[in-house]
């Protein structure tokens, strides 16, 4: 049986193949897909996700394949992500999973999000999956469980993150494609991200735990990680292996009931 599966994104520049990639798999595998934003509008993606001729600063390699563009322009075109539910109205006991993507704007209105914060408290608590992919994992680190003197939900666990080494400090812009008077992108301009993800993490984790935060990582070999009730996944190019993760292991789970 499919599960219903809750994805927060950011309204400031979701990256278009975070959310894409594990959408369509997950779609694929037969469950139920719902979405939520901090404004209750459509996660349009930034500028640069869409743009065929981007290439990484750090990677020096081009991160938006063809059919990834024309995937997402369909998504776009038919209306698939419109309509999310607004965050501060989403209560996580109506889903089964929850799903929180990056991209730069989720630096904005996601990782340090308090509603984000209690969606993902509520799933921990009930024992739900909660994947975390890039800038995702950020809003997990910040997740702070008041039964275990505050320490962050993934303290002890292995993680991914974006690794340090991938930051950079050349002007970082929050364009969407497809802006409306009603959705438009934000003026706004910062030095790289807004913050570096890996040491959060790395707090977050504790002596004992383990961040996967290798600058080797590449479409041919992605980092994902599982440990429950956690799926992580490094960046973009980990996108497509973080959705089969959560496939599979939502199928084990579905398999064991």
């Amino acid at each position: 049986m499919g599960k219903k599966i809750l994805f927060v994104a950011s309204n400031y520049g979701v990256w278009a193949e975070e959310l894409q990639a594990p959408w369509d798999i997950l779609k694929k595998a037969g469950h139920d897909l719902y979405l939520t934003t901090f404004l209750g509008k459509t996660p349009l993606p930034g500028m640069i996700s869409m743009d065929p001729d981007f290439v990484d600063p750090m990677q020096k390699i081009k991160m938006n394949p063809p059919e990834l563009l024309e995937r997402v322009n369909e998504i776009l075109d038919t209306g698939e992500w419109d309509n999310p539910v607004k965050l501060a109205d989403a209560n996580m006991d109506n889903y089964d999973v929850l799903v929180v993507v990056g991209g730069a704007g989720s630096a904005l209105d996601v990782v340090g999000n308090m509603l984000v914060h209690k969606l993902v408290y509520s799933a921990y608590k009930s024992g739900k999956i909660i994947g975390g992919l890039c800038y995702g994992v950020g809003a997990l680190s910040f997740t702070r469980d008041p039964n275990n003197d505050n320490k962050s939900i993934l303290y002890g666990k292995t993680v991914t993150a974006h690794p340090h080494a991938w930051d950079f400090v050349d002007e970082l812009t929050y364009e969407v494609v497809r802006a409306t008077p009603d959705n438009p992108d934000i003026k706004l301009k910062t030095s790289g991200f807004v913050f570096p993800l890996q040491p959060m993490v790395e707090d977050a984790v504790g002596p004992n735990g383990k961040v996967l935060a290798d600058p080797t990582t590449s479409r041919e070999k992605p980092s994902v990680a599982w440990d429950h009730p956690f799926v992580t996944g490094l960046s973009v190019e980990s996108a497509h292996a973080f959705g089969e993760k959560l496939a599979e292991v939502l199928g084990r789970k579905s398999c064991a009931l």
